[in-house]
């Protein structure tokens, strides 16, 4: 493995300086160990043998959800819940 891949104290320092954290003595060698299990763990998952998987790029299948777009007539009736009408109009008080 490159050293450029190596977790160190130096990179936690220059992660921590890029990020405006102050990190005292005691975070940084803890951060260090942890990055440092977080870089192991991948790697473990890196030796997995996926020549023969097809890639997937998202956990569940993708479909469509919507139904299809029928053309319906619509009958509106803005007066069937008044009796404020006449023919096709609200009735309204009379002005003036």
């Amino acid at each position: 493995m490159p050293d450029y891949w190596k977790i160190n104290k130096e990179l936690v320092k220059r992660v921590a300086s890029n990020a405006r954290l102050k990190l005292s003595e005691e975070e940084i060698e803890k951060f260090t160990k942890q990055l440092s299990d977080i870089l192991s763990a991948f790697k473990e998952i890196d030796k997995v043998d996926t020549t023969k998987i097809k890639a997937s790029f998202h956990p569940q299948k993708i479909k469509n959800v919507f139904r299809e777009d029928k053309a319906m007539k619509f009958e509106w009736k803005p007066l069937a819940n008044t009796k404020h009408k006449e023919e096709k109009y609200f009735k309204g008080p009379r002005i003036v």
